[in-house]
């Protein structure tokens, strides 16, 4: 029993592992309680029961924020608030992609959940690298964080003026790979991930790949691209590893709920990327402030990053209230 004391009460990343363990056991019982009790069985999920899912675990989220607020208090409560947000917000700009890889593989509404599902599994390993991997950088060469400032900065002025997303993934590089160095069938199986079957030239039978796995390569593979931007504004909001890793893992738990309703209500958030700009720019200038002049109040920048947060999702909704898809497309 004194090991065990010992143990969870060790400090592990800046915090105590008996803190780590309750997140975790969280995201767990969430999970299990998604794929193991609501959904054991593959089906459509309407956009009623998605943001029931949600709202669902957005409260689970704030409420682990006002715990936090509470047990470590009010400074790292404000930052995994903030850090919470910030990466919802961006990790909007994930579900277009998405629904461009479930077209681009034909993947049924019913299986859908799956991939995602087992893409978060994937995203909690991912995220836990890169953001320790960072937390390492940050702590070795403090100037990095200028470095993520300017990129920060960079990447908000650059999203002005992006395009928008491509909507052909017939030459993706990775889906390329895949398929040359891999068995892939030409049809799903079910909600299968492999499959076994007969080689059409030799008859052995071999295990294959289903484009439903490729379409879960093509899920994790999107998010690291989104971490590209993610994480760097995490760690100019806070470099406490807890902080940095539990804002992003519920972030993305919620947003994985919510895709069922927004994919194919984005065309209301047009003018969402203008408000994410902003925060980019934001939040990059807030670590050369914070540097140069002095820490801002975390409370502020709070406000700030909500009140533009908030401003280009209402402006969004308002303009776009006339743009209702037509008889032909319904």
């Amino acid at each position: 029993m004194t090991f065990l004391f010992d143990f969870m009460n060790a400090d592990f990343l800046g915090q105590q592992v008996w803190l780590w363990c309750l997140f975790m056991g969280i995201v767990l019982t969430l999970l299990v309680l998604d794929l193991g009790v609501l959904h054991r069985n593959s089906k459509v999920i309407s956009a009623t029961e998605s943001l029931w899912m949600s709202a669902g675990y957005i409260l689970v989220s704030v409420l682990f924020g006002g715990w936090i607020w509470w047990h470590l208090g009010k400074e790292p409560g404000i930052n995994y608030l903030t850090g919470f947000f910030v990466e919802k917000t961006l990790a909007l700009d994930n579900i277009f992609v998405i629904s461009l890889i479930f077209s681009y593989f034909a993947i049924p509404q019913a299986y859908q959940h799956r991939v995602l599902f087992w893409g978060v599994l994937g995203v909690i390993v991912l995220r836990g690298i890169m953001i320790g991997l960072g937390t390492v950088i940050v702590s070795e060469f403090s100037w990095v964080m200028y470095l993520f400032g300017a990129f920060l900065i960079f990447t908000g002025i650059k999203m002005l003026y992006a395009s928008g997303h491509s909507g052909n993934l017939g030459d993706n590089k990775l889906v390329a790979f895949l398929r040359a160095r891999m068995r892939v069938t030409n049809t799903l199986h079910g909600d299968r991930f492999f499959v076994r079957q007969a080689a059409p030239q030799t008859g052995k039978i071999s295990w294959y790949a289903t484009p439903l796995f490729l379409a879960l390569v093509m899920v994790e593979f999107v998010d690291i691209i989104f971490a590209v931007d993610s994480v760097p504004a995490i760690f100019a909001i806070t470099t406490d590893p807890f902080i940095v890793y539990t804002s992003n893992i519920f972030a993305i738990l919620g947003l994985r709920a919510l895709y069922f309703a927004l994919a194919a209500t984005m065309h209301r958030f047009t003018y969402l990327k203008y408000a994410l700009s902003a925060v980019l720019i934001f939040i990059g200038g807030k670590i050369f402030w914070n540097q140069l002049v002095g820490k801002m109040d975390p409370l502020l920048s709070l406000s700030i990053t909500l009140l533009i947060l908030a401003s280009g999702i209402v402006f969004s909704i308002v303009k776009t209230r006339r743009n209702q898809p037509t008889g032909e497309n319904k």
